[in-house]
């Protein structure tokens, strides 16, 4: 499940101090331009958002969030940040964390998650109101297949997080 999240929410985790200044300005560039505007929140930063803010858009959120993450970072190992955030993040409506989610969608624990299931949760990361494990919509099977190909890449020595 670690690797499924990272290599879905953030494929930079392990290597950035808490943001994606890239991806930041990317967000910045298009929201100037009239275009949609997608996220560009870390696995920290969602962390942090998760366990103190509330939902929606709003720069003095990620301002409070940008400050919190900051410290978070320096004060938190990289397992530990990752291990909160699948412990608290939302899988659908009123499932959080992990276990939860593995129990209400696979009806066995979290460990025992497969490749594809643990890819099948974290699809419906962005959005657990829009989109579903269970009976999944064509565009959330796109994105488990390319969650998968990305978790293949990476591999597993991608989660020395140390």
């Amino acid at each position: 499940m670690k690797l499924a999240v990272i290599a879905a929410e953030d494929q930079l985790f392990p290597r950035h101090s808490g943001f994606d200044f890239n991806s930041i300005k990317q967000v910045v560039s298009a929201s100037g331009q009239g275009k949609a505007v997608r996220g560009a929140s870390t696995i920290s930063q969602q962390t942090i958002k998760n366990l103190f803010f509330w939902e929606g858009r709003s720069w003095i959120r990620k301002a409070l969030e940008a400050g919190l993450t900051v410290i978070l970072e320096l004060m938190v190992s990289k397992q530990r940040i990752l291990e909160v955030y699948l412990n608290i993040v939302e899988f659908g409506p009123g499932i959080f964390g992990v276990e939860a989610a593995s129990q209400a969608y696979f009806h066995k624990p979290a460990a025992r998650l497969t490749f594809h299931e643990a890819a099948r949760l974290a699809a419906v990361l962005p959005n657990p109101y829009r989109y579903r494990v269970i009976r999944p919509s064509a565009y959330t099977q796109s994105r488990v297949r390319w969650i998968e190909k990305q978790m293949r890449q990476l591999g597993l020595t991608w989660l020395n997080l140390n």
